[in-house]
């Protein structure tokens, strides 16, 4: 068991059965003892590939995926899933197949919306994302940071839920453009020779999707994202 074959084994129960797997399913799928499973998912975890539940090894989120209740439901046919966040979420298309509702409250809080995917083509393109945390601090509380990762009708609505909210505001970005980006980020988490991108893989996707400014900005020196 390694980082590649236990995360295809998480994604795929997640698409598959639409919850991670238990530490003692893996530990029977892998053939191995519990605690060699729980070994492997603390590393896996260590190397931003999964998060697990504090005071256990179970499996909270592996991006895009979350086993927890959340502010995005992604529905693909008789399948459901929580994203963790607009970005997550727009992944989880994705990896569903390109065809999916994702429905949300703007902000988290204001009126609820539906995104409609149909086949790979975004249909629903007025609304924006915002990214308030920069992604050097992405990992310093993930949980949060995904939870503020939402959606809006516009940048004067972001205005005017970071006043509110107390939020100060990052980068605004259409969703079309977090919907190409998603594609990409998410395109190999289902495989089974998945590894985690590498701060240097991730700074080149940022630019080829023309994510620039503070919010993306990375440190080449950085060891993992």
């Amino acid at each position: 068991m390694n980082d590649a074959n236990l995360h295809e084994a998480i994604i795929s129960s997640f698409l598959q059965h639409q919850r991670p797997p238990k530490v003692l399913e893996l530990a029977k799928r892998f053939n191995c003892k519990e605690e060699e499973a729980r070994i492997a998912l603390r590393t896996l975890a260590d190397n931003h590939g999964v998060v697990l539940h504090p005071n256990s090894d179970e499996i909270w989120i592996a991006h895009p995926f979350s086993a927890a209740p959340t502010t995005c439901v992604v529905t693909s046919g008789d399948r459901k899933w929580w994203g963790n966040c607009a970005w997550c979420s727009l992944g989880v298309v994705h990896l569903a197949g390109g065809s999916a509702i994702i429905e949300t409250r703007l902000g988290a809080i204001d009126d609820q919306v539906t995104i409609e995917i149909e086949n790979g083509e975004l249909l629903d393109t007025d609304y924006v994302v915002h990214f308030p945390i920069p992604m050097k601090q992405a990992w310093d509380n993930v949980i949060y940071t995904c939870s503020v990762q939402l959606l809006f009708r516009d940048e004067d609505q972001v205005d005017e839920w970071c006043s509110i909210r107390g939020i100060q505001k990052g980068d605004v970005r259409p969703i079309k453009q977090v919907w190409d980006f998603a594609a990409e980020w998410y395109a190999r988490h289902a495989d089974a020779d998945w590894t985690k991108w590498t701060v240097h893989q991730a700074i080149e996707i940022f630019a080829r999707h023309h994510l620039t400014g503070p919010i993306w900005k990375l440190s080449e020196e950085a060891t993992r994202f």
